[in-house]
Formats: structure tokens, C-alpha cells, sequence
């Protein structure tokens, strides 16, 4: 690797998303980081996932869709239900997921949105504050192991 070039970090972030769905006894999970456009890029995404539902997941705008009013809020998003969730956090293509109970939590780099964590269950899941706390920590520790994974000279 070049002095400046950023290491490919995509086989780590799909290793502690695969280990964090796992932790959470979660059926599902993504983990998209913001990019100097703006957008969120998926960085890494759970097997069984619909090719029509990654399209659309590739790049989230800011303030779209559960990930994108994470970050833009800077809290966590949740649905109990995202086949029958009336907040209008969740978008319509959400329900090709075929899952039910769901969060995304901003990951931090420090105090800045860096990106979002998102995990999700086959059936109607309530995410408890320390589960909640531990997504977000979880969230912490990839970023900086992204931000580790960057050369800075």
C-alpha cells in the first residue's frame, strides 16, 4: 500500500456486521458511512438481502429512509414493525425486506455522524436502552477501525 491510499476496509466491516447481527440474534444488518458527496455508501450489508432492495440501498441521501434520518438526527430510528410502521420513518421499499422489527443508530467518530448501523429481525422486535447503547458503541468501534485502516501521510 502507497503512502495515502486507504486499505480496503469492505472485509472487515462485513466480519463485525456479521458478528453484530449474530451478537443481537438479529436476521439482518447493514453498515453505510457518509461520503465526501454527502451520501451514505453501504460499506457492508447481511446475506439474504433483495438485489431490488441493495439498488436502492447503495447510496442514501441524508434525512432518507431509516439510515439517513439516523445520521441526519443523530439518534437512533427504530420500528417495531416496518410491514405495518405509520411514522413515515420507514420507506416503501423497506417492506421488501421482509422484515419486521428493526433499528439504525448513527455510528459517531467522536461527537460527528460518521454513518449508521442498522439491524433488523424477521419478526416485531422493541430494542432495549442497552441494546441500544451497545449498537451505538458497536458503531463507535467501526469507525475507528475504519479511521485506523486509513494512512494519514
Amino acid at each position: 500500500m502507497t503512502t495515502g491510499e486507504k486499505q480496503d476496509t469492505g472485509h472487515d466491516e462485513r466480519t463485525a456486521l456479521s458478528r453484530i447481527v449474530d451478537e443481537f440474534a438479529a436476521d439482518s444488518g447493514t453498515v453505510h458511512f457518509l461520503g465526501r458527496d454527502g451520501l451514505l455508501h453501504l460499506a457492508a450489508a447481511s446475506p439474504g438481502i433483495p438485489d431490488t432492495v441493495l439498488a436502492v440501498i447503495r447510496a442514501i441521501p441524508v434525512g432518507k429512509g431509516m439510515a439517513g434520518l439516523a445520521v441526519e438526527r443523530a439518534q437512533p430510528v427504530t420500528a417495531c414493525n416496518i410491514q405495518t410502521d405509520a411514522s413515515g420513518d420507514v420507506r416503501p421499499g423497506a417492506r421488501a425486506t421482509g422484515l419486521a422489527g428493526s433499528i439504525v443508530v448513527p455510528i459517531f467518530d467522536g461527537a460527528t455522524v460518521v454513518g449508521a448501523l442498522g439491524v433488523a429481525n424477521r419478526s416485531e422486535r422493541t430494542f432495549s436502552d442497552d441494546e441500544v447503547a451497545r449498537l451505538i458503541e458497536e458503531g463507535r468501534q467501526l469507525a475507528a477501525q475504519r479511521r485506523g485502516n486509513r494512512c494519514t501521510t
